[in-house]
């Protein structure tokens, strides 16, 4: 069996390795020299710089989601112009990740790129002179957990091989690795530190998108909903309830509610990058055949993978079902969704062996989805196995069910379609940084 990208290992302390030493409310020593912001911005200039780093969220989306679905095999990506979908993604033959090809370094780019945006909202605002102490922390608040948010992104494709957490200097995708598990509590702290700050804050302006948690007390539910996700990823699971609570998270609540990246048609913005339309020759988003195959009689959720009239192959592949959950150019896509929180609700509950509440959770899921209450052993193990088939199909093409089955040890259970074909774990650390 092939090997990806060996795990880069650094033994450094958890302290040294998240360095934050930005104060929101203090002026930056290097007095804005060579910074896109200046010497002291206006509140303006911040909050033109804000929504435009909140719209670079969706850079490389398309990169992201191809990643996360192909290795997790939930979709084929076809492409006549790119063959490396079919061949490194799904470890063709004797084929081995590369650190420098597209599928990692457009992603984990496009993330760093945010970042950095959001440490020089960070050191504009502490700067600025013509803003008040709340908007100040408006400011700190939102870029904190943006930030947060993009550094987990990274590290779902990274997995193992860690990330780099450095937000003291120029460049954030630099200096020693940090290990997975240190870089979850960074994030977490990060996402307490946006907490904090947004306590009482006076936010600026957000995208279309986020217009149900454009004030600080919105704000803090989006935030609450990212530690909520964390959480669950460091077994977390009374922390991931207490998080919860503070969020958006609603067990009876429409499933799509949430912040989302907002697209447009009109000159300056961008359509999103998912849309495919249905049944097309060329480039092509499929459905993984067990995407159909394994899943149970009636479930609505098929309708995320519609027939095509005419199958696709390609590399010795074949799918006859579309990715369809993106049906116009315009189409928004989540950031975090209530259906999801549900689902770490449900998750939390059955770690922490409040069965019962568990199955409450399960069941809104499956009968909102035209399935019959759970009906199934009563044990962590077989609700685990409820759980994670639930996230699969309503979370399907979101970027989560390779995550899921590496967090549970399950990798090996994904197909494997062709003879020497390799189920990656993680996504290499690009060369170029």
């Amino acid at each position: 069996m092939k090997k990806s990208y060996p795990v880069l290992k650094t033994v450094m302390s958890a302290a040294l390795l998240f360095i934050f030493v930005l104060q929101a409310c203090k002026k930056d020593k290097d007095n804005g020299a060579g910074d896109p912001l200046g010497n002291d911005p206006t509140k303006q200039k911040l909050e033109e710089f804000t929504t435009n780093t909140v719209l670079n969220m969706r850079l490389a989306l398309d990169n992201y989601f191809d990643v996360t679905g192909v290795t997790g095999r939930e979709i084929y990506r076809f492409s006549p112009t790119e063959q490396r979908y079919t061949t490194d993604l799904l470890g063709s033959g004797s084929v081995e990740l590369s650190n420098s090809r597209f599928y990692i370094t457009g992603p984990w780019q496009a993330r760093y790129k945010v970042i950095k945006e959001c440490l020089q909202l960070i050191r504009g605002a502490g700067r600025s002179t013509t803003i008040t102490d709340a908007e100040r922390r408006g400011f700190a608040g939102v870029a904190k957990t943006i930030i947060a948010h993009e550094l987990l992104m990274n590290l779902n494709l990274t997995g193992a091989n860690g990330i780099y957490i450095n937000l003291a200097g120029d460049n954030p995708s630099s200096g020693s690795v940090v290990p997975q598990a240190a870089a979850l509590d960074s994030i977490a702290r990060l996402l307490d530190e946006g907490k904090a700050a947004l306590t009482g804050a006076a936010l600026p302006p957000l995208p279309s998108g986020f217009d149900e948690y454009s004030d600080a007390p919105g704000f803090i539910k989006f935030n609450r909903a990212l530690a909520a996700r964390v959480a669950v990823y460091r077994e977390q699971w009374t922390a991931a309830l207490s998080a919860l609570n503070e969020s958006f998270f609603d067990l009876n609540g429409n499933f799509n509610a949430g912040p989302k990246h907002a697209f447009a048609t009109f000159q300056g913005d961008i359509l999103n990058p998912l849309f495919i339309k249905r049944n097309e020759t060329g480039n092509v988003r499929l459905a993984h055949p067990s995407f159909a195959s394994n899943i149970s009689a009636g479930d609505n959720r098929l309708a995320k993978a519609p027939l095509r009239t005419s199958s696709k192959t390609q590399d010795g592949l074949i799918s006859d079902r579309d990715v369809w959950i993106y049906p116009v150019n315009v189409t928004s896509i989540p950031v975090i969704r209530n259906e999801e929180l549900i689902l770490i609700y449900a998750e939390a509950k059955i770690r922490n062996n409040s069965l019962v509440d568990g199955i409450v959770a399960l069941n809104k899921i499956r009968t909102s989805h035209n399935l019959t209450t759970y009906a199934g052993g009563i044990s962590q193990a077989a609700l685990i196995n409820d759980l994670l088939y639930q996230r699969r199909y309503s979370l399907a093409f979101e970027g989560h069910y390779w995550v899921d089955m590496r967090r549970y040890s399950r990798l090996n259970s994904l197909p494997v379609d062709r003879p020497g074909d390799d189920v990656w774990e993680k996504m290499p650390i690009p060369a170029a940084r």
